[in-house]
């Protein structure tokens, strides 16, 4: 049996949360970030059946610090899996990834050009919100200027947040879908 390490006080506060999916999804940025001492972190959700997604919660440490965030669903790029390893090990459900250094990471982890035209980023985690084998969503915490050592007690940590979260992304994203779906057929 897996021992599992207890979370940061401030992430378990907001997971034990009964506030709305929103709320908690936009306050776990901010200390996900601080517990990992990150510069930014922010969620993509995305919806599998219909490959449209969105990035609604980024916090970020500084206004130097580029925000990644889409207001509305976009369809996900069809090279997209092609252009980013990461995004392709994502839709193929594999564990998340930690990577320490996007400058020396294998190309068969990471596009390099890619990550830094689209993120800018040197170090991530790039973890995998995954259910029924489907990729639901990403959660990506990040450092911009340097490289970070990722450890086994922050990867259990990240591993049962995604744990905790997942079933949430899931209903946030089905809400949309059935809102939108309502939205539609009242045209």
């Amino acid at each position: 049996m897996i021992n599992t390490i207890q979370l940061p006080s401030q992430i378990a506060e907001v997971l034990a949360s009964e506030r709305s999916p929103e709320e908690r999804f936009s306050d776990l940025m901010g200390a996900i970030a601080e517990f990992l001492q990150c510069d930014r972190c922010f969620l993509y959700l995305r919806q599998p059946q219909t490959r449209l997604g969105r990035v609604p919660f980024c916090w970020v440490r500084s206004s130097d610090v580029p925000t990644v965030y889409d207001e509305e669903w976009k369809p996900e790029p069809p090279s997209l899996p092609d252009e980013d390893p990461m995004f392709a090990a994502a839709l193929r459900t594999e564990p998340s990834l930690f990577i320490e250094d996007v400058e020396t990471a294998s190309s068969d982890q990471l596009n390099r050009q890619f990550e830094q035209e689209n993120f800018g980023h040197r170090a991530l985690i790039h973890a995998h919100l995954c259910q029924d084998q489907q990729l639901w969503g990403v959660l990506q915490p990040c450092l911009m200027a340097r490289s970070r050592r990722w450890t086994e007690t922050e990867r259990q940590i990240i591993n049962q947040i995604v744990q905790h979260i997942t079933p949430i992304a899931v209903e946030y994203v089905n809400s949309y879908t059935i809102e939108k779906s309502k939205d539609h057929s009242q045209e």
